[in-house]
């Protein structure tokens, strides 16, 4: 037997799985809640909490189940093997539903090609199946579906998943406080059930990006009237990154909370980076076809052609890409209107459409097929992304005559889309100021007729490069209370250059806030069971606790033991940054304790008296600091 040589080594057979994305959550196990039929298993994660000490009343604190987007990757049941890609999660569904047919090979003309490339056999994913197509004549939407008044099991696993077992919750007393919420009209029920799933699809207020040839996915839903959702992006670029570079990206970004990943890969084998993406991917992947269509015509927009692009996005339907950001709203006549912008035309779709218009002197071929585009996303259930293409990207720029043109556009287009039974979102800003942030919202609502509006941000500063997921994180919680579905990460790098893993963890967290605090905002039914749960946990000093029910566990931790690394300090009725004579919690606690030995009702205590004799009984004790629980 010959060994080959590095560089011949086929990436199917060396390929290897992010460990740190495999990694169990400490004090968490991933639980399933089973639907109406056995193959529908709903993963979420639940996160066991501590007795509370005596000191404390010594009670029992149920676990707290939470949303949980990172597949089988955290499932110690489940082998990972990244080289054959996730388990089957929807063939028996789509089976069952008999209006499709299995093809007898890829119908792309590109794909083909890629596929007679004995060049790339070192780096195709080597687990593919012939892809799957709707029967003639079929729609094979979920709006189409639902428009019938079929509840899919796609509808029902949404349905399970956006509850989070929301009655047992309040069985167990974890819901005893939630704050109204103001919704700016939203219709937000007590319980989301699989028929309000279908209302709102049937509607075009919600869709479930679920391609018929991703069956590996997990089914979400992205919509007003459910939890806030969040998109990460990945790629590569012409300057670097490889295939597993990228998967690692994708595992590493689901592990922290991405609903949703865009590869808006620019570099090369952009056909291979995506197969491995998909096949390793249990959320939905969107992309942009008109990156790939500029690929291959050498990076020449004015080459571009209808033909190319149509073979484009059946190249990528029969991957399995589950929303295409279509930039149709770019039309001649408001590319003038971007000549005064202190930052023109920022998107780079929108001005790979613009320059074509204006060297053919001709209306947006995305624009004038549109009905054919709709005819390809309803065989595979495809869903749209509707590109805003004249996004401002500078506050000077927000909601000016381009953007708010475009914008009209895009909801003409949403109802066409419609007419199909295409599932269809819509793109949105970019850099806003805070004060014209709701104007947005409500222009979006108006035009697009409540579909879900996807937003980037909004950025609502332009002085702060290095720092812009804090700028647009300020404005994505604004825009997602006032009734955005879904936003789209920044990172620190944004504007600066590729991320890395550490960018995209930090870009994920940040939005994971800005989307819960939206929910809490909203007033989402169980929005608050985390924060009381992780609120409990601080006042009685769980430390373990505390860093288990946040976000990111792991920085909670790492910050925590700076100061305090000892286990003795997982004890301590104290912080570093307060210390033991100034913990506000450990006072208070002192004081109701005091309350209670007296005999007196909390409320009616004299405060000042009590601080002063509990302080006074700490130095009698000797400045006990810790107690033991």
């Amino acid at each position: 037997m010959t060994t080959k040589s590095k560089n011949a080594i086929n990436l199917s057979d060396s390929a290897k799985v992010d460990e740190q994305s495999v990694q169990p959550f400490t004090r968490s196990q991933k639980v399933y809640v089973q639907g109406s039929r056995p193959d529908i298993r709903v993963p979420m994660r639940e996160i066991t909490l501590d007795v509370t000490p005596t000191d404390f009343g010594g009670e029992i604190n149920a676990p707290v189940t939470v949303y949980d987007t990172s597949g089988p990757y955290t499932d110690p049941n489940v082998v990972i093997d990244v080289r054959k890609g996730l388990g089957d999660v929807r063939s028996a569904w789509i089976d069952d539903r008999g209006d499709t047919e299995r093809l007898p090979g890829l119908s792309s003309n590109f794909g083909q090609e890629r596929l007679a490339d004995p060049e790339l056999t070192k780096l195709r994913f080597a687990h593919v199946n012939n892809p799957r197509r709707a029967k003639a004549g079929a729609n094979v939407s979920q709006m189409h579906y639902a428009r019938k008044g079929i509840i899919t099991a796609e509808m029902e696993y949404v349905a399970i998943r956006e509850n989070m077992k929301l009655q047992e919750a309040r069985a167990a007393g974890l819901l005893k406080q939630q704050h109204a919420g103001h919704s700016f009209g939203a219709s937000i029920p007590k319980e989301i059930t699989p028929e309000f799933v279908r209302e709102e699809i049937a509607r075009g207020r919600a869709i479930i990006p679920a391609n018929i040839n991703h069956v590996e996915l997990e089914p979400m839903i992205i919509g007003r009237n459910f939890l806030v959702k969040i998109n990460g992006n990945i790629g590569n670029s012409a300057l670097g990154s490889s295939i597993e570079e990228e998967v690692a990206k994708l595992t590493w970004g689901i592990r922290w909370g991405s609903d949703t990943v865009m590869d808006l890969s620019t570099g090369k084998h952009i056909h291979e980076t995506r197969e491995w993406i998909i096949r390793n991917s249990p959320v939905p992947i969107g992309t942009v076809p008109i990156y790939q269509a500029l690929e291959k015509v050498n990076g020449v927009a004015e080459d571009l052609t209808w033909e190319l692009f149509r073979d484009t996005l059946i190249e990528q339907a029969e991957q399995g890409v589950d929303y295409f950001t279509i930039h149709a709203g770019v039309l001649l006549r408001y590319v003038p209107l971007t000549a005064k912008r202190v930052t023109g035309i920022v998107s780079r779709g929108g001005s790979i459409m613009a320059k074509w218009c204006l060297a053919h002197h001709k209306e947006n071929f995305l624009y004038t097929h549109f009905d054919e585009i709709c005819e390809i996303m309803k065989a595979y259930d495809v869903s749209f992304s509707l590109g805003d293409g004249l996004r401002p990207g500078s506050i000077a720029d927000a909601n000016d005559e381009a953007q708010f043109g475009e914008l009209e556009t895009l909801g003409e287009l949403t109802k066409i889309a419609w007419k199909h039974d295409v599932q269809c979102m819509i793109e949105g800003p970019g850099h806003v100021p805070m004060q014209l942030i709701k104007e947005n919202m409500d222009k979006q609502l108006e035009c697009c007729d409540e579909a879900p509006f996807y937003t980037l941000g909004p950025l609502t500063t332009d002085i702060a490069p290095g720092y812009d997921h804090i700028t647009s994180g300020i404005g994505a919680a604004m825009i997602g209370w006032f009734g955005c579905a879904m936003l789209c990460y920044v990172t620190p790098k944004e504007h600066l250059g590729l991320p890395n893993k550490d960018d995209v963890k930090t870009g994920i967290i940040t939005y994971k806030i800005a989307a819960h605090a939206a929910d809490l905002a909203k007033g989402h039914p169980g929005a608050q069971i985390r924060d009381n749960a992780l609120s409990k946990a601080r006042f009685e000093f769980r430390w373990e606790d505390q860093f288990n029910l946040g976000l990111d566990p792991d920085t909670a931790r790492s910050y925590h033991d700076e100061t305090l690394p000892k286990d003795s300090a997982k004890v301590a009725h104290f912080c570093s940054m307060c210390g033991p004579k100034f913990c506000s919690m450990k006072i208070t606690q002192e004081v109701r304790e005091y309350a209670a030995n007296q005999r007196i009702d909390a409320v009616d205590v004299d405060v000042a008296q009590g601080l002063a004799e509990q302080a006074e009984r700490f130095k009698k004790e000797g400045s006990q600091l810790y107690k033991k629980v």
